[in-house]
C-alpha cells in the first residue's frame, strides 16, 4: 500500500548515469510508483561482490532479471519508493523490518506517516515486549500543548498506513534517546515501560460491580493502572490476542463465557458489561466489597491464561 503524499521520507534524488535503480517487493518484482520496496542498483558501477565475505555476496548480490544476461543487480537493504517527479525517497532500511502478530513491518514506514503530523517535531518506532506479546510502540516528541491523543493519532496514521502498521501504544517524551555515537537509542526505548497518552476524553471510574470486575481485567490485560469505562479497547492499545485473553479471564474470574466477537462488538467497558449483566440475566448491581474478591480471583488465573486460550 502506498504512502499518503504527506507522509514523506528522505529525498535521495534520481540514479546517476549509467545506473539502473529498481523498487522490488520480496519476490523481486517492480513495484508500482508511491509502493515501498526494496532499492536494487544495476548498471556498469556495479562490483563482483564483498572480498573475502562469500556468504555476503551470495546474498547482496544477485543474477539482474531486468537486465541483460549475466548482469549483476546490487540488493542494498535500503527501503525506498518512487515519487511522481522520478526521485527517489529513503524510508528506512529493511534489516529493521520486525514481526508483529504475523506481519513484518518497516518502522521508519510508521515514522514517516507519524512526521507528517504538524505537531510531531520527532518520533520513533519500536517493539516493545510484554512477557510472549509484542507490541508496536511510537515514542513521540512534540509540544505537550499540540500533541493530540491518542485516538487521534491513529485516525491519523490509518489514512496513511495498513491498520497492521498502527502502534498499539504512543508515549511522549521531551526527547529522544541517544547512543553514544548519537542515534536514536531503539533498545533503551523497547525497554521503557512508561504507559502512553491518554484518550482526552474525561476519565469516568466504574459505576457497577460488573463494570469494575472488568475494568480491572482491562487493566491487567492492556497493563494500565485506571481504564475508563468510556475507553475504546482498540484505542488503548488492545488487539485480538489481548481481546481473547479478556474473554478467557471474563470466564475464568466472573464465570461468564462470552464469544470472542462480543469483546470486538462491546469496546468499552460500559457496553461489555451491560452485555454480561444481560447475559447473568439480572439488573447491574451497585460496585461493593465484594470486587476485591473477583479481582483477586482474576489474579489468580492470570497465571493460566495460556491454558484458557487454547481452549478458546
Amino acid at each position: 500500500r502506498p504512502l499518503a503524499d504527506d507522509a514523506r521520507g528522505v529525498s535521495i534524488g534520481r540514479p546517476l548515469p549509467n545506473l539502473d535503480c529498481h523498487v522490488v517487493d520480496e519476490s523481486m518484482a517492480l513495484v508500482p510508483l508511491g509502493v515501498p520496496g526494496e532499492l536494487c542498483i544495476g548498471g556498469i558501477a556495479v562490483g563482483d561482490g564483498y572480498l573475502g565475505q562469500p556468504a555476503r555476496t551470495a546474498a547482496s548480490f544477485v543474477p539482474d532479471p531486468f537486465g541483460a544476461p549475466g548482469s549483476v543487480l546490487y540488493r542494498t537493504g535500503d527501503r525506498v519508493r518512487w515519487t511522481a517527479d522520478g526521485t527517489l525517497e529513503f524510508l528506512g532500511r529493511t534489516d529493521r523490518q520486525v514481526k508483529v502478530r504475523g506481519f513484518r513491518i518497516e518502522p521508519g514506514e510508521v515514522e514517516a506517516a507519524l512526521r507528517a503530523h504538524p505537531a510531531v517535531r520527532d518520533c520513533a518506532v519500536v517493539v516493545r515486549a510484554e512477557g510472549t506479546e509484542r507490541t508496536l510502540a511510537a515514542y513521540l516528541v512534540a509540544d505537550a500543548d499540540a500533541l493530540p491523543d491518542a485516538a487521534a493519532l491513529r485516525d491519523h496514521l490509518r489514512e496513511r498506513v495498513p491498520e497492521h502498521m498502527v502502534p498499539g501504544l504512543f508515549v511522549r517524551l521531551d526527547a529522544l534517546p541517544l547512543t553514544p555515537a548519537g542515534k536514536v537509542d531503539r533498545r533503551a526505548l523497547a525497554d521503557d515501560r512508561r504507559e502512553g497518552i491518554a484518550p482526552a476524553a474525561a476519565h469516568v471510574a466504574p459505576r457497577t460491580s460488573t463494570e469494575e470486575a472488568l475494568a480491572a481485567i482491562w487493566g491487567e490485560v492492556l497493563g494500565r493502572k485506571t481504564v475508563s469505562v468510556d475507553a475504546d479497547f482498540f484505542d488503548l492499545g488492545g488487539h485480538s490476542l489481548l481481546a481473547a485473553m479478556v474473554a478467557a479471564r471474563i470466564r475464568a474470574g466472573m464465570g461468564v463465557t462470552l464469544p470472542l466477537r462480543r469483546v470486538f462488538e462491546h469496546t468499552t467497558v460500559a457496553r461489555l458489561a451491560a452485555h454480561v449483566d444481560e447475559v447473568r440475566g439480572q439488573a447491574p448491581k451497585p460496585s461493593g466489597p465484594t470486587l476485591g474478591r473477583v479481582a483477586r480471583t482474576q489474579r489468580r488465573v492470570g497465571t493460566v491464561d495460556d491454558g484458557i486460550l487454547k481452549s478458546l
